[in-house]
């Protein structure tokens, strides 16, 4: 009992707490931070000696002696490692068509004059307008060349404005009945002659339903419907008959609402037609000269 007695009670003490953990993690996020500080203001400076050493060890290592891609100026690449903008639209390269000996197209090329442009992209653009009236006329050429084939010789209208070809089918119960959207022999003769050359490009196409303002009756409620379902009918043909791909051609109507000729007897003919557009995949600006090169001719 005296032992007992003798002994002290131990006594646990509690851990102590350290409330200043966070100093080192915030310490470790802050030698980050310098570091990468550190890094990209290495990154932002070129030393212009050392970049040229690099630049001809590596054109030695590939066996380039005269290398021309990477330049030592303040970037890593300049205009002479890029491809030069031509100004032409990516993607496959439009077919060239022949003009067709048999037919003189309505314009020389050749005769359009050059335009005196002070910049080098007005230059360009005048160059690349006259290459695509070129190549436009000699799709109208083809066209005609294979309707003179078939006997349809100067049935249609062509013209030339800002959007490309346009081939106009117009004339009076030639293509269509009145009232109705259903393709005669005739029209589908055209269709056929035009089917080879337009299913041949690769631009876009869109078929043009016009009707003159005289009011409709019967199947039809209005002209709307009309002038739409002609330009289907178009479509349909070139696409089953023709093999004209349906990603790159659409179908539309107008109705009454873009007329040729605004009155007159020859109104009621010159509205009712349809119109092939083959649109030019040029820019906008290249795209408005071609209507002055045509009447610039003056053929």
């Amino acid at each position: 009992m005296s032992a007992q007695k003798g002994r002290k009670p131990r006594v646990h003490e509690e851990e102590h707490e350290n409330h200043e953990r966070w100093a080192v993690s915030y310490a470790d996020m802050m030698t980050v931070l310098v570091g990468l500080f550190i890094v990209l203001y290495a990154m932002s400076q070129v030393d212009q000696t050392k970049f040229e050493a690099l630049r001809g060890s590596l054109a030695a290592g590939f066996g380039n002696a005269s290398p021309t891609v990477l330049t030592g100026a303040a970037g890593l690449m300049d205009s002479a490692g890029t491809v030069p903008d031509t100004g032409l639209p990516s993607g496959p390269e439009t077919n060239q068509i022949a003009p067709a000996a048999a037919v003189d197209p309505a314009v020389d090329p050749a005769d359009v004059p050059a335009t005196d442009a002070g910049a080098d992209g007005e230059v360009q653009a005048v160059a690349q307008a006259r290459d695509e009236l070129t190549r436009l006329l000699a799709m109208q050429a083809q066209i005609e060349a294979n309707l003179a084939a078939v006997g349809m010789a100067g049935q249609v209208r062509y013209v030339i404005d800002a959007r490309g070809l346009v081939i106009g089918l117009v004339a009076n119960d030639f293509y269509f009945d009145e009232g109705s959207a259903a393709l005669k022999p005739a029209a589908t003769t055209v269709i056929d002659a035009a089917g080879p050359v337009l299913a041949a490009i690769t631009d876009q196409i869109s078929i043009e339903g016009h009707t003159n303002a005289t009011p409709i009756s019967g199947r039809y409620a209005t002209n709307w419907e009309l002038s739409s379902d002609r330009a289907t009918q178009v479509l349909r043909r070139l696409v089953e008959n023709n093999a004209v791909p349906g990603d790159r051609i659409a179908a539309v109507g107008y109705g009454s609402s873009r007329p040729l000729v605004d009155s007159g007897a020859d109104a009621l003919t010159a509205n009712r037609r349809v119109d092939l557009v083959i649109h030019s995949p040029l820019p906008e600006p290249v795209r408005e000269l071609l209507p002055s090169m045509v009447t610039g001719t003056g053929k």
